[in-house]
C-alpha cells in the first residue's frame, strides 16, 4: 500500500470512528442534511420546467395577479397586495434561471429567460394600463415603500429564494412557496414600475424596477447555490472556458446589483441612527430652567431638529446650552432651530386683554338686560289691556274697548316725572252714568294698585 493510500485509509477510519463515538454530532448532521429529503432529480426538473410556461392559464393568472396588486397599491391595502402575491406565478421562471445555470442546461436557461422577459413585459403592460385609467393617482405608503431598495431587500430575496428552491427540491414540498412569494414581494415593485410609467414619474419607475431586479437576481442566485449544494446532475455539456465566462457574468451581475443596495442600506441605517439619537436628545432637553418643550419636529432628510418652548423667556445662554447638548448625542452636524412659543410675560399681557374683554362683555350684558326688560314691559302692557277689557266687560256689558298705556307725567317744579297709568274706556250702545264712571275709576285704581290713574271715556 502506498503512502497516499495509507493516509486516506487512516483519515477515513478516523472519521468513521469519530462519528461512531459521537452520536450527538451524527444526529445534528442528520437534522441539517438536505440530501435526505431530496426528491428524484427528474421530478425536480419536471417541476421547474412546468413552472416556466407563461401561456394560457398561467398568463391570465399573472395578468389578474398584476391587476389585483395594482388595485391594492392604489387603495394602499396591504391585505390585497398580499393576496396578489399569493396567486402570482412569477417565481417559476426565476428559479428556472438559477437552476439551469447550475446544471448548465442552456436550452432551459433560454426558455426561462424568454418566458421571464415576456412575463415582465406583460406585467408592466397590465399595471401601466390600470394606473393610466385609474382616477386615483396619489402615491400612498405602499407605493413609496417600493422605490428605495436597500441591502436588506437583498437579504430578504436571497433567504426567501433559498427557502423556495429547497421546498421545490424536497419530496414533501409543503406550503413554503406562498410564503416565499409574500416575503420576496415580486409583484408590488413590478406594479409600482407600471405606476411610474403611467404617471410619468420615472423616479418611481427606476426605483421599483431596481427592487424587482434585486429580487430576481438573488432568488435566482439562491436557486443556483442550492442546486450546486445538492449536486443536481449536469444536464448539458459545456467547455471549461464557457463555464468560466458564465461564472464571471454571474459575478458582474451580482456586483452591479449589490453595490447600489449597500449604499442605500447605509443611508437607511444613518437615517435610523439620526432619528434615534435625535429622539434621545429631545427627551433630554424637554425641560430647561422653567421652559417646557411644547413641540418638536425631527427631519432626517434635511438633518434638522425644530424645538418650540413655552415658559419663561429663553435667554441666549440657555439657547446656547440647548445647542451644546446635541454633541452628547452625536448630533454635531445637525441644524437645530430653537423657538419661543410663548412666555409668562406674554401670558400676563394676554390675561390683561382677557380681563378687558370680560368687562366689555359684562357691559353689553347689562344693556341687553335693560332692553329685555323694556320688551317684557311692552308685552306685559299688552296683556294687561286685554285683561282689563275682559274684566270690565263682565261688570259693564256696554264696555266695548279698553286702551291701556303707561306714560310719564311731567309736573312743573319737579325734577323727575311721575308714572301715570292712562286708560281709555270705550262704550257702545249705552253710555255710562256719572256714578258708573266714578266706580270704574275706583275699580281701576284698585286693580292697577296705583292712585296715579287717568281714565278717559269714549262714548
Amino acid at each position: 500500500m502506498s503512502l497516499r493510500n495509507s493516509a486516506n485509509h487512516y483519515i477515513c477510519q478516523s472519521y468513521s470512528d469519530t462519528m461512531k463515538h459521537n452520536r450527538p454530532l451524527r444526529k445534528i448532521l442528520q437534522l441539517i442534511n438536505l440530501e435526505s429529503d431530496i426528491d428524484e432529480y427528474e421530478n425536480i426538473h419536471e417541476t421547474i420546467e412546468k413552472e416556466l410556461v407563461f401561456k394560457g392559464t398561467n398568463l391570465w393568472i399573472l395578468v389578474f395577479a398584476i391587476l389585483v396588486a395594482s388595485v391594492g397599491l392604489n387603495m394602499n391595502s396591504t391585505a390585497v397586495i398580499i393576496g396578489a402575491m399569493l396567486i402570482s406565478p412569477l417565481m417559476g421562471p426565476i428559479n428556472g434561471l438559477g437552476y439551469s445555470i447550475a446544471t448548465y442546461d442552456l436550452p432551459l436557461f433560454r426558455q426561462a429567460l424568454k418566458n421571464f422577459t415576456f412575463a415582465v413585459f406583460a406585467g408592466l403592460l397590465a399595471s401601466t394600463a390600470y394606473f393610466a385609467i385609474s382616477p386615483i393617482s396619489t402615491a400612498h405608503s405602499e407605493l413609496l415603500a417600493r422605490t428605495s431598495p436597500t441591502i436588506y431587500d437583498v437579504l430578504i430575496a436571497f433567504f426567501g429564494g433559498m427557502a423556495g428552491i429547497v421546498a421545490i427540491t424536497s419530496k414533501k414540498k409543503g406550503n413554503v412557496i406562498p410564503g416565499v412569494a409574500i416575503a420576496t414581494a415580486l409583484m408590488p415593485p413590478l406594479c409600482t414600475a407600471g405606476y411610474g410609467l403611467a404617471t410619468g414619474q420615472f423616479t418611481f419607475f427606476f426605483g421599483a424596477l431596481y427592487l424587482f431586479t434585486i429580487n430576481t437576481v438573488f432568488i435566482a442566485l439562491s436557486a443556483f447555490l442550492i442546486s450546486q449544494i445538492l449536486k443536481l446532475p449536469i444536464r448539458g455539456t459545456i467547455a471549461e472556458a464557457q463555464k468560466k465566462r458564465i461564472n464571471q457574468m454571474i459575478t458582474v451581475v451580482l456586483t452591479l446589483v449589490l453595490i447600489p443596495s449597500i449604499y442605500f442600506g447605509y443611508l437607511m441605517v444613518q437615517k435610523e441612527k439620526f432619528t434615534e439619537n435625535a429622539a434621545m436628545y429631545v427627551e433630554n432637553i424637554s425641560v430647561v430652567e422653567g421652559n417646557y418643550l411644547l413641540k418638536h419636529e425631527i427631519n432626517p432628510k434635511t438633518r434638522t431638529i425644530q424645538l418650540v418652548y413655552g415658559g419663561t423667556l429663553l435667554t441666549e445662554a440657555q439657547k446656547d446650552d440647548i445647542l451644546e447638548r446635541a454633541d452628547e448625542f452625536s448630533l454635531r452636524d445637525v441644524n437645530i432651530e430653537v423657538e419661543q412659543g410663548f412666555s409668562y410675560s406674554d401670558l400676563a399681557s394676554r390675561n390683561s386683554e382677557v380681563e378687558t374683554l370680560k368687562a366689555e362683555i359684562n357691559r353689553l350684558n347689562m344693556i341687553l338686560r335693560d332692553r329685555n326688560a323694556e320688551l317684557t314691559g311692552i308685552a306685559a302692557t299688552r296683556e294687561k289691556g286685554s285683561d282689563l277689557l275682559a274684566e270690565l266687560a263682565v261688570l259693564y256689558p256696554e264696555v266695548s274697548g279698553v286702551s291701556y298705556a303707561q306714560t310719564l307725567n311731567y309736573i312743573k317744579g319737579r325734577e323727575t316725572p311721575d308714572t301715570l297709568a292712562l286708560v281709555m274706556v270705550t262704550t257702545k250702545g249705552k253710555d255710562l252714568t256719572g256714578k258708573e264712571k266714578e266706580l270704574v275709576g275706583k275699580w281701576l285704581s284698585t286693580r292697577l294698585r296705583t292712585t296715579a290713574v287717568k281714565v278717559l271715556f269714549n262714548q
